[in-house]
Protein backbone atom coordinates (compact mmCIF):
# COMPACT_ATOMS: atom_id res chain seq x y z
CA UNK A 1 0.00 0.00 0.00
CA UNK A 2 1.49 3.37 -0.82
CA UNK A 3 0.80 6.34 2.27
CA UNK A 4 0.69 9.61 0.76
CA UNK A 5 1.82 12.80 1.46
CA UNK A 6 -0.64 14.01 3.93
CA UNK A 7 -0.73 10.04 5.97
CA UNK A 8 2.78 10.44 6.62
CA UNK A 9 2.37 13.84 8.32
CA UNK A 10 -0.35 12.91 10.12
CA UNK A 11 2.03 10.86 11.81
CA UNK A 12 4.24 13.46 12.16
CA UNK A 13 1.72 15.59 13.40
CA UNK A 14 1.15 12.37 16.37
CA UNK A 15 4.40 13.51 17.48
CA UNK A 16 4.13 17.24 17.58
CA UNK A 17 1.30 16.82 19.61
CA UNK A 18 3.74 14.38 21.94
CA UNK A 19 6.15 17.41 22.18
CA UNK A 20 3.39 19.12 23.47
CA UNK A 21 2.93 17.17 26.59
CA UNK A 22 6.67 17.59 27.37
CA UNK A 23 5.89 21.33 27.63
CA UNK A 24 7.96 21.60 24.00
CA UNK A 25 7.14 23.76 21.39
CA UNK A 26 4.63 21.17 19.03
CA UNK A 27 7.23 20.13 16.07
CA UNK A 28 6.74 16.39 14.89
CA UNK A 29 9.05 14.47 12.16
CA UNK A 30 9.16 11.07 10.77
CA UNK A 31 12.01 9.97 7.86
CA UNK A 32 10.76 7.58 5.51
CA UNK A 33 12.44 5.10 2.92
CA UNK A 34 10.38 3.20 0.59
CA UNK A 35 6.87 3.86 2.56
CA UNK A 36 8.22 3.10 5.80
CA UNK A 37 9.58 5.29 8.68
CA UNK A 38 12.38 4.39 9.66
CA UNK A 39 13.16 7.82 12.12
CA UNK A 40 10.67 9.55 14.46
CA UNK A 41 10.96 12.76 16.56
CA UNK A 42 9.89 15.49 18.63
CA UNK A 43 10.72 18.85 19.71
CA UNK A 44 12.85 18.20 22.47
CA UNK A 45 15.22 21.18 23.45
CA UNK A 46 14.04 22.17 26.73
CA UNK A 47 13.52 18.12 28.03
CA UNK A 48 17.16 17.07 26.88
CA UNK A 49 18.86 20.58 27.41
CA UNK A 50 20.26 20.34 24.07
CA UNK A 51 19.57 23.13 21.79
CA UNK A 52 20.08 20.51 18.67
CA UNK A 53 17.37 18.56 19.59
CA UNK A 54 14.55 19.38 16.65
CA UNK A 55 12.28 17.05 16.01
CA UNK A 56 14.21 16.86 12.61
CA UNK A 57 17.20 15.75 14.12
CA UNK A 58 16.42 13.61 15.97
CA UNK A 59 14.26 11.68 13.29
CA UNK A 60 16.78 11.79 11.54
CA UNK A 61 19.67 10.51 14.42
CA UNK A 62 17.03 7.39 14.56
CA UNK A 63 16.87 6.77 10.70
CA UNK A 64 20.75 6.75 10.93
CA UNK A 65 20.78 4.35 13.56
CA UNK A 66 18.16 2.08 12.00
CA UNK A 67 20.24 2.59 8.96
CA UNK A 68 23.36 1.83 10.04
CA UNK A 69 24.87 4.86 7.91
CA UNK A 70 24.46 8.54 8.13
CA UNK A 71 23.78 9.11 4.96
CA UNK A 72 20.51 8.69 4.02
CA UNK A 73 19.71 7.88 0.34
CA UNK A 74 16.51 7.83 -1.06
CA UNK A 75 14.60 9.09 2.76
CA UNK A 76 12.62 11.48 2.74
CA UNK A 77 11.84 13.72 5.48
CA UNK A 78 8.41 14.96 6.71
CA UNK A 79 7.97 17.62 9.31
CA UNK A 80 5.31 19.30 10.47
CA UNK A 81 7.34 23.18 10.66
CA UNK A 82 9.73 24.82 8.00
CA UNK A 83 13.28 23.49 9.12
CA UNK A 84 15.35 26.02 10.47
CA UNK A 85 18.98 26.88 9.06
CA UNK A 86 20.60 23.62 11.07
CA UNK A 87 18.72 21.37 10.38
CA UNK A 88 18.46 22.00 6.89
CA UNK A 89 21.91 21.62 7.12
CA UNK A 90 22.10 18.27 8.90
CA UNK A 91 19.26 17.33 5.78
CA UNK A 92 22.21 18.05 2.92
CA UNK A 93 24.84 16.02 5.10
CA UNK A 94 22.52 13.57 5.27
CA UNK A 95 21.72 13.34 1.59
CA UNK A 96 17.95 13.67 2.16
CA UNK A 97 15.98 12.50 -1.04
CA UNK A 98 12.90 14.80 -0.19
CA UNK A 99 12.05 17.61 2.38
CA UNK A 100 8.24 17.97 2.89
CA UNK A 101 6.85 20.20 5.49
CA UNK A 102 3.77 21.46 6.98
CA UNK A 103 3.52 25.43 8.46
CA UNK A 104 5.61 27.95 7.29
CA UNK A 105 8.04 29.46 9.46
CA UNK A 106 8.45 33.30 9.46
CA UNK A 107 11.11 33.56 12.08
CA UNK A 108 13.46 30.87 11.63
CA UNK A 109 12.67 29.06 7.67
CA UNK A 110 14.92 28.11 5.80
CA UNK A 111 13.17 26.71 3.15
CA UNK A 112 11.79 29.52 1.72
CA UNK A 113 10.40 31.83 4.32
CA UNK A 114 13.46 33.73 5.65
CA UNK A 115 16.47 32.36 3.56
CA UNK A 116 15.91 29.66 0.86
CA UNK A 117 19.25 27.46 1.34
CA UNK A 118 17.22 23.88 -0.52
CA UNK A 119 17.77 26.78 -3.81
CA UNK A 120 20.79 27.83 -3.10
CA UNK A 121 23.16 26.34 -6.15
CA UNK A 122 26.14 27.06 -4.25
CA UNK A 123 25.95 24.02 -1.73
CA UNK A 124 26.96 20.37 -2.01
CA UNK A 125 24.16 18.88 -2.20
CA UNK A 126 20.21 19.62 -3.23
CA UNK A 127 16.95 17.93 -2.34
CA UNK A 128 13.42 17.88 -3.29
CA UNK A 129 11.36 20.53 -1.31
CA UNK A 130 7.22 20.34 -0.97
CA UNK A 131 6.03 22.98 1.44
CA UNK A 132 2.16 23.49 2.73
CA UNK A 133 1.00 19.79 3.26
CA UNK A 134 -1.82 20.41 5.91
CA UNK A 135 0.06 23.71 6.32
CA UNK A 136 -3.25 24.45 8.06
CA UNK A 137 -3.40 21.89 10.64
CA UNK A 138 -0.10 22.30 11.71
CA UNK A 139 0.03 25.70 12.02
CA UNK A 140 -2.94 25.75 14.07
CA UNK A 141 -1.24 22.92 16.78
CA UNK A 142 1.35 25.95 17.05
CA UNK A 143 -0.45 28.68 17.14
CA UNK A 144 -2.89 26.97 19.63
CA UNK A 145 -0.06 26.43 21.89
CA UNK A 146 1.62 29.75 22.04
CA UNK A 147 -2.29 31.29 22.81
CA UNK A 148 -2.17 28.98 25.90
CA UNK A 149 1.39 29.94 26.68
CA UNK A 150 0.93 33.66 26.58
CA UNK A 151 -2.14 33.11 28.71
CA UNK A 152 -0.39 31.10 31.05
CA UNK A 153 2.45 33.82 31.30
CA UNK A 154 -0.91 36.27 32.12
CA UNK A 155 -2.28 34.04 34.61
CA UNK A 156 0.10 31.45 36.09
CA UNK A 157 -2.60 29.59 37.91
CA UNK A 158 -3.14 27.85 34.86
CA UNK A 159 -0.23 26.39 34.29
CA UNK A 160 -0.59 22.39 35.04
Amino acid sequence: MIRSDEEFMRSALDLARQAERSGEVPVGAVVVKEGVIIGRGWNAPICRHDPSAHAEMLALREAAQYLGNYRLVGCELFVTLEPCTMCIGAIFHSRMARVVFGASDFKTGACGSVINLVAEQRLNHHTGMTGGVLAEECGQVLSNFFAMRRLQQKNPSLKQ
